[in-house]
């Protein structure tokens, strides 16, 4: 599949750029490590002005398919809460993360 050209792919990498901007100033150790994307392959995101953007600084796609169900708009109103929730608490087994999720879900 050819890489599209859009006028949408500049508007993205300028918000790449703060994304990048915002993780320098919070968390300025992951650019470091290395930043892990996920995106679908809105033509935005597949465009070659993007790819190359991505490939300058080093940054990894994950891949995501078109349509999957695997990430729902829900889900971003999920883990925020309960990485909040689990945060700093330690689990002597699997059983007892599952009673804690189970706790909290209910």
């Amino acid at each position: 599949m050819s890489k599209r050209i859009t006028p949408f792919a500049s508007r993205f990498c300028s918000t790449l750029d703060r994304l990048k901007d915002a993780i320098r100033r919070k968390r300025p150790g992951l650019l470091r490590r290395g930043v892990v994307l996920q995106h679908d392959n809105a033509t935005p995101h597949s465009a070659n002005l993007t790819q190359q953007w991505l490939q300058r600084y080093g940054w990894e796609i994950l891949p995501h398919p078109a349509h999957s169900p695997d990430l729902a708009t829900s889900d971003f109103h999920l883990f925020g809460p309960l990485r909040l929730h689990l945060g700093g608490m330690a689990f002597e087994t699997e059983d007892d993360l599952i009673s804690e999720l189970r706790n909290w879900f209910l």
